[in-house]
């Protein structure tokens, strides 16, 4: 028999009746685990969000540094990486969102008319980037010798935080530091949620 009818449905303990969808009280526990994993979830979210921003910032500022001082090699000149709020100019103030490098061919750390422009980053927003005081005005220096100076030419021995103003990830600080005119190492540290 192909088709079962009723009485062979009953006959087999199957209902007549078709399902007709979630009831109430499974549609209220479904709600109830949904919240409860999203209370969970969250400030996962946040921690991971935030620690691959701080890690691709810094990530990224490493890889200009790089390109700076290979820049500077191949040229057999100057080029300048300095801090920048616009990506078009440098900026003398140390906390900016971003940087440039330029081709630096009369040598007085600005990017003048005719002067290449190689590359620029602009922070993205929670961001926030501070050179310390050896780092002056923001100026990193790339000489024909691939060593990194000071705005001076005096060998460079400085670093650039990078934080976010949060407490999620507790080590909301990459601070990528600029050793012995060259070597280049990334220190994450904790700001107790605060950028200083």
């Amino acid at each position: 028999m192909l088709f079962s009818t009723p009485r062979h449905r009953a006959e087999r303990g199957l209902s007549s009746r078709a399902p007709r969808g979630f009831t109430l009280i499974e549609l209220v526990i479904t709600l109830a685990v949904l919240g409860v994993l999203m209370a969970v979830a969250i400030p996962s979210f946040r921690y991971v969000q935030n620690s691959g921003r701080l890690s691709a910032s810094a990530n990224e500022l490493v890889a200009n540094l790089a390109a700076a001082r290979m820049e500077a090699l191949r040229r057999n000149g100057r080029v300048v990486l300095c801090s920048s709020a616009d990506g078009a100019s440098c900026s003398t103030d140390r906390a900016s969102g971003g940087w440039l490098a330029f081709a630096d061919a009369d040598g007085d750390n600005t990017v003048d008319a005719g002067e290449e422009t190689l590359l620029a980053y602009t922070a993205p927003a929670p961001i926030t980037l501070l050179a310390n005081a050896a780092i002056a005005d923001g100026v990193i220096q790339f000489r024909s010798d691939g060593l990194a100076r000071d705005k001076t030419g005096a060998l460079l021995s400085g670093e650039i935080r990078i934080c976010i103003p949060t407490t999620q990830p507790a080590q909301n600080i990459r601070n990528v530091k600029v050793d012995a005119g060259g070597r280049v190492r990334v220190v994450s540290a904790s700001g107790d949620g605060a950028c200083s």
